[in-house]
């Protein structure tokens, strides 16, 4: 293929923030604040030691501006390479294997799996004043005007304190479609344990008052959160206040504590003892089982054992136990078999046990691994496990 050159333009940036959804993995990244306003959970590494600050409105709009002449100068490149300004696959190869910027990589990803879905980034978009939000999606809208959906992390205390409905209708009419809000656990005892800096109540203010705007709503859950001594207290309590706001998504995220997590200290010193894989599944188990909210629950991270945990509650509920039961029904050695071959990337459900080749190979994995990894087959998953974070 004949090499064209990049146009000069590689100077052409956005800034882009650190994390996002799994489900927004396609989504274009557009930064409205950095870090977050809080900052104090025990169970969160992301932006520790890290200063929070608002961007401006002119700051936002001149990134949006600047990913729309980037989205131009692809489609001049599409034309130069015969594709009709359509972002092609022939146009993607060529972007990915030339020295073009994050950016330009990622609009041109975007664009070419349509340019439909937004996010905006960091942890509480929903801090700004809801007039400069306002401003800033409108201006994206007609930057993009095919975009469908744009969606934000928020914190419920945000919301419950310094948001109206009107507020939040006013953002969903300039382009807000779905908010996703860390809602870990409904027991207050344990959000003040894990500073979390809310109490169950703002959780049903905050949610309730999203739905009403007519906003999709997805709350996340912790699974384990509660470790061995308040497992149960979470799942029922969690389950109840999210029962009283019945979100469009319910999402499931297993806690995983690193060293550079503050929560890392007190496991070391005793206080707060994690459960096993399987005793996190009993507890969602009970949690799922608790649950009357008319929700969507999904289990959409790598983190979750059971990853083909997805279904309507409350209609879908006895499929869903059905799955949690299946796992616990499994002998000892075929649930440490389950989980290796997950963490490892061999499963993504239980029927993929069934495929004695697959099964023979986490077999024979495990058998090396308790042979010669320190810490045997447990040690080994913890260490997958690091490397989802």
């Amino acid at each position: 293929m004949q090499d064209i050159s990049c146009f000069g333009m590689q100077d052409i940036r956005f800034e882009i923030g650190p994390i996002r959804p799994p489900s927004e993995a396609y989504s274009l990244l557009l930064r409205i604040t950095r870090n977050c306003p809080w900052n104090k959970c025990l169970f969160c590494h992301i932006y520790k030691g890290r200063r929070f600050e608002r961007r401006s409105v002119k700051e936002v709009k001149e990134d949006i501006d600047n990913a729309y002449r980037i989205a131009q100068q692809l489609r001049e490149l599409s034309w130069r390479l015969g594709a009709g300004g359509e972002i092609s696959r022939e146009v993607l190869h060529y972007v990915f294997g030339h020295p073009y910027n994050e950016c330009f990589r990622m609009i041109a990803l975007w664009l070419h799996l349509g340019g439909r879905t937004v996010f905006l980034q960091d942890a509480n978009s929903l801090v700004l004043k809801a007039q400069d939000l306002a401003e800033i999606l409108t201006h994206l809208k007609e930057r993009f005007p095919q975009v469908e959906r744009i969606t934000s992390y928020a914190r419920s205390r945000t919301i419950a304190r310094t948001k109206t409905v009107e507020d939040l209708k006013l953002l969903r009419e300039a382009g807000l479609t779905r908010l996703h809000l860390g809602l870990e656990t409904g027991w207050d005892p344990l959000l003040d344990y894990m500073r979390k800096g809310v109490t169950a109540s703002q959780h049903i203010e905050a949610g309730r008052k999203i739905m009403e705007a007519g906003i999709e709503l997805s709350e996340y859950v912790m699974p384990g959160l509660g470790g061995r001594r308040w497992w149960r207290e979470h799942a029922l309590k969690t389950a109840e206040v999210l029962n009283q706001i019945s979100p469009h998504f319910i999402r499931l995220r297993t806690l995983m504590v690193l060293p550079q997590m503050p929560l890392w200290e007190r496991i070391r010193e005793g206080e707060f003892e994690l459960e096993s894989e399987e005793e996190v599944v009993r507890e969602i188990r009970l949690f799922v089982e608790s649950l009357e909210a008319e929700s969507y629950l999904v289990s959409d991270h790598i983190l979750n054992l059971l990853g083909e945990l997805e279904g309507k509650i409350p209609e879908e509920k006895p499929k869903l136990l059905g799955i949690i039961d299946r796992f616990l029904s499994l002998s000892p050695d075929e649930k440490l078999n389950f989980c290796l071959g997950r963490r490892a990337g061999v499963y993504e459900r239980l029927d993929d046990m069934e495929d004695l080749v697959r099964f023979n190979q986490v077999e024979e994995l495990k058998r090396k691994l308790e042979r010669e990894y320190p810490g045997g087959v447990e040690g080994a998953i913890f260490r997958m496990k690091e490397a989802f974070l």
